[in-house]
């Protein structure tokens, strides 16, 4: 059993030690915040399974960290990869537990709900939700063993709403309440579980965002465009602006790493003092006064 009341710190023989730092498996760390979290990690000691799709992400992730790290392929939605990362994970285990793990697999579809097909929405909801479970379903039993922590990296978004990123928010919405509910199920066995709340992050996500609503609007009838045109525009401008003033991915590691080691982890991480002072005024808005200052702040008439 890993104790996480602090992080381990390096030894210098990684490769050597990996069998006594403690294990967290991170999904989604091909890019991202997730690869920051996993070389993050790396660097500080623990023993790292880096979820990833692809053999060219892994081989990526090896060039910048220790031999401890080892990449495991895993697809969120694939219930036979998830069942034969959880045996790798059970592997390096070697008895002693999962300490940690942090669920970041996520895709982002956006577009407005009247036109959204309805597959896109339920592969949002695979791969950000139904995925997440599956993960912690597979792995729990190893968690119970190490006295393991579950971190969900959601996003503001999970508390406010945008237009036209109504599938995103929706999943992170849920992302809250799968949250919520195991924070209290697993109590019993002292299993925390802690949901990450980033704004903006200086991630490859905004390039993806771009090109999936690229790929939307070349898919939806051209009423769509007549009727949201001048939104959607809007909106893309937004998401430039946002993409500019995004804040260092290291601002989301640093909470991921709190939730997985703190002596007393939080519930919740609003990554940066803004994000914090946004979701607390937005929440306790009366809701046209929250539609106002949101369509205000993405440039709606």
């Amino acid at each position: 059993m890993h104790s996480l009341n602090e992080s381990p710190q390096p030894s210098g023989q990684r490769d050597d030690d990996s069998v006594s730092a403690p294990l967290v498996l991170v999904t989604g760390a091909s890019t991202g915040i997730g690869a920051a979290c996993a070389l993050d990690l790396d660097r500080r000691g623990w023993h790292v399974l880096a979820g990833v799709r692809t053999t060219e992400a892994a081989e990526r992730l090896q060039g910048q960290a220790s031999a401890a790290l080892v990449p495991v392929m895993l697809d969120v939605t694939d219930a036979e990869s998830i069942r034969a990362a959880a045996e790798i994970v059970a592997e390096h285990a070697a008895g002693a537990g999962l300490a940690g793990l942090v669920n970041n697999a996520g895709i982002v579809v956006s577009g407005p709900l009247e036109f959204l097909p309805i597959d896109d929405l339920r592969r949002q909801f695979e791969v950000n939700v139904v995925g997440q479970l599956a993960v912690i379903q597979a792995v729990l039993p190893l968690l119970r063993v190490g006295a393991g922590r579950i971190v969900n990296v959601g996003s503001v978004n999970g508390r406010v709403a945008p237009p036209y990123m109504g599938p995103y928010a929706m999943s992170k919405h849920a992302l809250e309440a799968m949250t919520d509910s195991l924070r209290i199920e697993l109590r019993q066995w002292e299993i925390h579980v802690s949901i990450i709340q980033p704004a903006s992050v200086d991630t490859p996500i905004w390039n993806k965002a771009t090109a999936a609503a690229d790929d939307l609007t070349e898919r939806v009838p051209e009423e769509a465009d007549q009727l949201y045109g001048k939104d959607l525009q809007a909106m893309l401008q937004a998401v430039d602006r946002f993409a500019r003033e995004a804040m260092p991915v290291e601002r989301a590691t640093r909470a991921v790493r709190h939730a997985l080691s703190a002596r007393r982890p939080k519930t919740r991480y609003p990554v940066g003092v803004q994000t914090a002072i946004a979701l607390f005024f937005l929440n306790h808005m009366p809701d046209r006064l929250r539609d106002w200052f949101v369509k205000r702040e993405l440039g709606l008439k």
